[in-house]
């Protein structure tokens, strides 16, 4: 590769790419070629219709060869999507990559602006901006850092599930943190998936199984991720193992410790069943769970309703007879001692699949959810209707009845200003589902209260059109409120209006279902932090691009699948975590990554050791050396952000491709043309 001499005088080619009607349709791309072409170093000047094509990036290779380029400015849409595209062409033409500058021109011109004259002048002076600027790049080359080849997955949904076996199966070491007792997420509670009718459980508890028993997976259940340092390739994890009071190693789930417990009769609400059931202080979430290993609850537990010793260890009260240690037997995996304990891990890559909570339907108190009785949300009925759920799959209301009308309410969490604006893509689908399942289970009048009936997917349209066949009745129109009937019926007078018939309807029943919303996970802004993630306006995790980096994140080497990144079904949900596996395996294949050089460096005699930078730096690259009295970059950890450039008193530290020289040069170029 060539680089470029101290004493050599540029020769710049300037490239305006019409980006189809993109730009050119705002900007007059010819008259900036021809200006181009007159300014001081520039060898030559075109307009070509797409730059990013393989014709555009072959042009500038073969003008670098046959002109004898030395540097290269194109001025076309926004670096993030392309400036690396134009860095190879100009590697591949012979010189260093970095000798090149990028124009926005679209985003910052032509999308902006309507009066094509005054967009034309604009761009003369983003180009001549550009055209100062590149003359004073300096040549630089990009670092390898090696990629540890262990992956994280946070989250034992059906996405952390698929992306582990993906890695795992390809042979790479996989550690699987949950937070739950058992993976299996959302998905484990479901009874039937839209539009199949599938089992859910048929479908979810091999892959849990496999998950378990894969000799490439650490699964750590009942844990989670504490602190993250280091930088792609080179992350130190701390995972908090919270203490379930029994050694999985010696449990072997037999669960005669469940059936010892004192507590004879299930007294405590079933947080798995949605409170709709009741289990007792040691149990296992369900029969599939995985890992099937039984946990102890202390907060009700009578073994740990006892006074504490004079350093604050337990001591064995006699409120309790400890049944279930006797029953454990020989294998001793009760242990009330148990602690919380931290273990540290070496990952190179780590993908992020932390799932969704449901809205709380208590913030829009006009449905009644938590006042009446009779009004449930979507995933509670998902366990009334489930074999396995805690009615045993009979549909009975609170007071042991049989639901005869039953109501479905669409959008509750969604698509309202009030709440949330965006939609959760898979209510009406489940709701329908629901619909079908209700009607099989109760035989009852169903009628489904919707603002649209959304049904995008494959086979989701066939689905709507057979639920409707089977006499659910439809109803377009938001429910406005929920009241009990007069009289004393026990029945709810559901209220909307209809926008198709044109009136209020009134109609009494004895169920409703609400259908609530997709939410971020609470602390998702607290896992945004500890991975150096961002967030939408809607709180969920930021992609690094919608549609070309769908999975990547702006930190390199952690990657998102699943409903953390947005609302999604299964399918879609499964398909992102293949891709975010496929991304982090690409990476430990190649076995290094190349790091940007725009990276801050400190001019040693120049720092005065104040230690300003240390506590801005977003990204923990900057440290004190206490010996030499001076900040430290470590450069693989530096993201180029530029904080402690702007923040240093002294002046002392900078940043390639945006030294003084080359922004004056860039702003002298702009103002020249104004």
């Amino acid at each position: 590769m060539a680089n470029i001499k101290a004493t050599e005088q540029p020769r710049i080619g300037v490239y305006i790419c019409h980006c189809g009607h993109n730009i050119a349709a705002t900007i007059d791309v010819a008259a900036v070629a021809k200006f181009a072409e007159k300014l001081p170093g520039v060898a030559l000047a075109r307009d070509y219709k797409y730059m990013c094509s393989a014709p555009g990036q072959d042009l500038i290779q073969s003008d670098i060869e046959g002109h004898k380029l030395n540097r290269v400015v194109v001025a076309s849409c926004s670096p993030l999507l392309h400036e690396h595209t134009f860095r190879n062409a100009t590697e591949k033409g012979g010189i260093n990559p970095f000798l090149f500058q990028m124009v926005n021109i679209r985003e910052h011109n032509s999308w902006v602006h309507t009066d094509r004259a005054i967009a034309t002048e604009k761009a003369k002076a983003q180009v001549q901006g550009a055209i100062r600027r590149v003359a004073g790049h300096s040549a630089l080359e990009t670092k390898r850092v090696p990629i540890h080849p262990d992956v994280l997955v946070v989250g034992g949904g059906i996405a952390g599930i698929h992306a582990a076996m993906t890695l795992a199966n390809a042979g790479k070491k996989v550690y699987l943190v949950e937070r739950e007792p058992s993976i299996g997420g959302h998905m484990a509670k479901f009874d039937k998936t839209f539009p199949t009718l599938d089992c859910a459980a048929c479908i979810l508890t091999p892959k849990m199984s496999s998950v378990g028993s894969h000799p490439n997976i650490t699964l750590w259940s009942y844990s989670e991720v504490a602190k993250v340092d280091g930088f792609v390739g080179n992350y130190t994890v701390q995972v908090k193992r919270k203490p379930r009071y029994i050694n999985e190693d010696l449990c072997t789930g037999c669960q005669e410790c469940i059936s010892s417990c004192v507590f004879k009769e299930p007294k405590f609400p079933d947080e798995f069943n949605e409170r709709l059931g009741k289990r007792r202080p040691v149990y296992i979430p369900f029969a599939q769970a995985t890992p099937q290993v039984v946990l102890i609850d202390p907060e009700v537990c009578l073994n740990f309703k006892r006074q504490k010793g004079p350093n604050g260890e337990p001591v064995v009260g006699d409120k309790c007879k400890k049944t279930c240690v006797e029953a454990c037997g020989e294998n001793k995996a009760i242990d009330f001692t148990q602690k919380e304990e931290i273990k540290e891990i070496q990952v190179g890559t780590v993908i992020v699949a932390t799932g969704f909570k449901t809205f709380d339907a208590t913030r829009v108190p006009y449905f009644g959810y938590g006042k009446y009785p009779n009004v449930y949300t979507s995933l509670e009925v998902e366990r009334l209707v489930n074999a396995s759920g805690p009615t045993g799959g009979h549909v009975v209301l609170r007071d042991g009845k049989e639901p005869k009308t039953i109501a479905i309410a669409h959008c509750i969490g969604s698509r309202d200003e009030n709440t949330n604006r965006h939609c959760s893509r898979v209510c009406c689908m489940y709701s329908l589902k629901l619909a079908h399942l209700l009607k099989e289970h109760t035989g009852a009048e169903i009628y489904n209260f919707y603002i649209d009936m959304r049904t995008p997917g494959k086979g989701f349209e066939e689905f709507y059109q057979s639920v409707a066949a089977e006499g659910v009745h439809f109803v377009r129109g938001k429910i406005a409120d929920v009241y009990p009937e007069a009289g004393g019926t026990g029945k709810l007078i559901v209220q909307a209006e209809d926008t198709l018939l044109g009136r209020v309807r009134k109609q009494p029943v004895d169920m409703v279902v609400l259908a609530v919303g997709l939410e971020p996970q609470a602390d998702a802004q607290d896992v945004r932090r500890m991975f150096n993630m961002s967030c939408g306006s809607e709180g969920f995790f930021l992609e690094r691009h919608p549609k070309l980096a769908p999975v990547s994140t702006f930190t390199d080497g952690v990657f998102i699948a699943g409903a953390c990144q947005s609302p999604k079904d299964i399918p879609d949900t499964v398909a992102q975590a293949g891709a975010a596996a496929a991304e982090a395996m690409a990476l430990i294949d190649k076995g290094h990554v190349e790091q940007e050089p725009n990276t801050a460096f400190i001019i040693e005699d120049e720092c005065s050791g104040c230690k300003s930078c240390v506590p801005l730096c977003p990204y923990t690259a900057i440290t004190f050396d206490e010996a030499k009295k001076k900040a430290v970059i470590n450069e693989a950890l530096c993201k180029g952000c530029g904080t402690c450039v702007a923040s240093c008193p002294s002046g002392s530290i900078k940043q390639n491709l945006f030294e003084d020289g080359e922004i004056f040069a860039e702003i002298e170029g702009v103002l020249a043309q104004v």
